[in-house]
């Protein structure tokens, strides 16, 4: 019985559930590598965090390059929002954690600049893209608003304000709904059973390449205490 039970839940679960089902437990070991932890503890300084925050923006300049190229796409076009748009965000950040003079002169780490040309690459497979568009926004719109009150008070930001402004989606004022609608889109993507297997599996490796940078930042920044 238990066997039947499954297979009828593989058949009747939707697309959107399939996929978090199958990367969860990438998701929950990114969420927990050490690095993040030691963060969300106040265990790293803030220098630490300041370079947490120039690999997002190399990550998101990347993403968000190829989501301008996607706009008129038929399958990822619909993904594309600018309500999501993160890049200006991470750079008053910046400016406000190293200075106006320090943004442009940054570096990613090897592991940023590996996650950044994944994405990159995209550009010619709209449903990749959408796998990495959906690992990064829907989880900013979940446990990142959650990431981002935490660092706030640790590191004594105003909630939304200079420093964890990445963290603030203005335009965005039920994220529930928006990410409702937004797993709706996957459902009703037009996506062969054999498409959806490989936008899981970038799914994936997505998670996978953002688990690399956290390690990097770790050996870079070690834990205090």
């Amino acid at each position: 019985m238990p066997a039947i039970r499954s297979q009828a839940h593989a058949e009747h679960r939707t697309f959107s559930q399939a996929l978090r089902e199958r990367s969860w437990d990438l998701h929950r070991r990114a969420e927990g590598a050490g690095f993040m932890s030691a963060l969300m503890d106040g265990r790293i300084d803030r220098s630490g965090y300041a370079a947490m925050v120039t690999q997002h923006l190399f990550i998101y300049e990347a993403l968000e390059a190829v989501a301008e190229s996607m706009r008129d796409d038929p399958v990822a076009g619909p993904f594309v929002s600018d309500q999501l748009t993160r890049v200006p965000s991470i750079r008053a950040d910046l400016a406000h954690l190293l200075g106006p003079d320090a943004v442009d002169d940054l570096q990613p780490l090897p592991a940023t600049r590996r996650y950044a040309e994944r994405i990159r690459v995209t550009a010619q497979w709209p449903g990749g893209f959408v796998a990495h568009h959906y690992t990064r926004y829907l989880g900013d719109l979940s446990g990142g608003l959650a990431i981002g009150a935490t660092i706030a008070r640790t590191y004594g930001f105003e909630s939304g304000g200079d420093g964890v402004r990445f963290y603030r989606f203005q335009g965005i004022t039920k994220p529930k709904l928006f990410k409702d609608e937004y797993r709706a889109r996957l459902d009703t993507a037009p996506w062969s059973p054999d498409e959806r297997d490989r936008v899981i599996d970038e799914v994936l490796v997505a998670y996978q390449l953002n688990t690399e940078v956290f390690d990097e930042l770790g050996a870079h920044h070690p834990v205090a205490g």
